[in-house]
């Protein structure tokens, strides 16, 4: 009998330091998303604006990852993955410091649209994972990449108030922070990544990346400025109107090119099809508890009877900080999860956990312990989610269509994010408390925060039905032969198959 092969010396060591290179960019582009939530006033009021124009802060940097996510990740599939991410990086850097050194209301949106070019940073991780991690790491891996995604955005938070902090506060030391973590990322990858293996090539479909663009611009922009706009306003019903022509008008031009952006075959597939669906309500139940939590540890409880009356900084440091940590801590053990159980019940495991936090935040949200217990529980639960969706993803399609699909689930989790932010930031402001001393600004009643708390638990309970219902196991896919199972994920896949 033929003696094992013995793996290459200092094989280990070189995977290891690639995933921690990885998870580093996967913090990084989380962290833009949420890194001027808790500065939006203040940069409000330093440059002047009113909060309907601040909004665009965030709003931009949403539509500008919509656009580029799977088109760059489409780039990287075609063309490598080393020299798109080291590309983005670059973009990524630039915004930055064009932010960070700018005191123009514009020039700030033209860094924050750079900025979220970042988005397409984690699906091209992804595919690097897939190529240079044996086997039996890759689940692991995956876990520990995608789980910096909820730390990221927790960290932000709470970089964000204490370089905020103090009575002169000034905003641009936060984006000199975000371009010197980007800059380390960069140097980062130039060294450790190895040079990515020849791409599949072919045509850019740039008419695709043009009418999904169009189609995710016109979905998002009403979804993230609804409330400001007004929900039954001509400009958001016409918008999703718009959005709504678009989807038929991208799917109609996939079907019609030689060389599409998307493969629908792949797109409708089960796998990635349900993944996305999972990625949609495990964002949304993310940024309910981010801003849901925020709002509620910061009201006042002399004046509005609950609350906490925490400033930005303790709310951020003592309310969500903590579960950032459980998120980083429960990656450790999404890998082994995802080998154990495999990924479909790792997401139905996300889902219980999911529910039971928020069910706790509904029930007792009048104690510190209880807000963080919860919020630590919400936490492991977006970890576990983040950990099982890429490897569900990367079972379902080949090698050369992962940067594309996972950057779709990647979208996904940022349309979420949006509609939670939008909705919670509605409701809380559609009841409010009455009869408020004169200078107090609105209170929003505490039904609201129950109310937001629970949608958010239907939303994992949507998850659960998506992992035993959807993923069920054993049903066929609508006519994908071409999507075979590929041997860096058959544990996870087998483990599946037996649960």
């Amino acid at each position: 009998m033929p003696h094992p092969v013995a793996p290459p010396p200092g094989r280990h060591r070189r995977e290891v330091a690639i995933v921690l290179v990885l998870g580093l960019a996967a913090m990084v582009v989380s962290m833009m998303q949420t890194l001027v939530v808790p500065i939006l006033g203040l940069i409000g009021s330093s440059l002047g604006s009113s909060a309907a124009e601040v909004s665009w802060v965030t709003t931009a940097t949403l539509l500008s990852a919509a656009v580029f996510t799977p088109l760059l990740g489409r780039l990287g599939d075609q063309r490598g993955k080393k020299p798109t991410l080291i590309g983005v990086l670059g973009v990524m850097i630039a915004g930055s410091v064009l932010a960070a050194t700018t005191d123009s209301f514009l020039w700030l949106i033209v860094g924050r649209v750079l900025q979220g070019a970042a988005t397409a940073i984690f699906p091209l991780a992804l595919s690097v994972l897939r190529e240079e991690v044996s086997a039996h790491r890759l689940p692991g891996a995956m876990s520990l990449v995608s789980g910096t995604l909820a730390f990221g955005s927790g960290f932000a938070l709470v970089t964000t108030g204490l370089l905020t902090r103090g009575e002169n506060a000034d905003y641009h030391p936060v984006f000199w922070l975000a371009a010197g973590l980007a800059l380390v990322t960069l140097l980062a990858v130039v060294l450790v990544v190895p040079a990515s293996r020849a791409g599949t090539g072919g045509r850019t479909d740039l008419l695709g990346a043009l009418t999904l663009g169009l189609f995710l611009v016109l979905l998002l922009l009403p979804v993230s400025q609804g409330h400001e706009w007004g929900w039954t306003s001509t400009g958001t019903l016409g918008a999703f109107t718009g959005a709504a022509v678009m989807a038929g008008v991208w799917a109609f031009t996939q079907t019609r090119v030689r060389e599409p952006l998307v493969d629908m075959r792949m797109f409708l597939h089960r796998p990635v099809l349900f993944s996305n669906l999972a990625g949609l309500f495990v964002g949304f139940g993310m940024f309910a508890q981010f801003l849901g939590v925020s709002s509620l540890a910061q009201t006042p409880q002399d004046v509005a009877g609950y609350g906490f009356g925490a400033s930005v900084l303790r709310a951020s440091v003592e309310y969500l900080l903590p579960s950032t940590i459980a998120s980083l801590v429960a990656a450790q053990f999404g890998g082994l999860l995802l080998r154990r159980i495999g990924p479909r019940l790792t997401l139905a495991l996300s889902a219980t956990i999911g529910m039971a936090g928020f069910a706790w935040l509904a029930g007792a949200h009048s104690s510190t312990p209880s807000v963080i217990g919860a919020g630590m529980a919400v936490g492991v639960a977006i970890s576990f989610g983040y950990a099982s969706m890429p490897a569900l993803i990367v079972a379902g399609v080949p090698p050369h269509q992962t940067g594309i699909a996972n950057g779709i689930n990647s979208i996904s989790r940022s349309v979420g994010s949006a509609i939670g932010s939008a909705l919670v930031t509605t409701l809380l402001a559609s009841r409010t408390i009455g009869n408020l001393p004169a200078g107090v600004p609105p209170l929003p009643a505490e039904s609201q925060f129950t109310l937001s708390f629970i949608i958010a638990g239907v939303a994992f309970a949507f998850v659960l039905t998506i992992a035993l219902v959807g993923l069920k196991p054993g049903r066929k896919a609508p006519r994908a032969e071409h999507l075979s199972v590929t041997k860096p994920v058959t544990e996870s896949t087998a483990a599946t198959a037996t649960a």
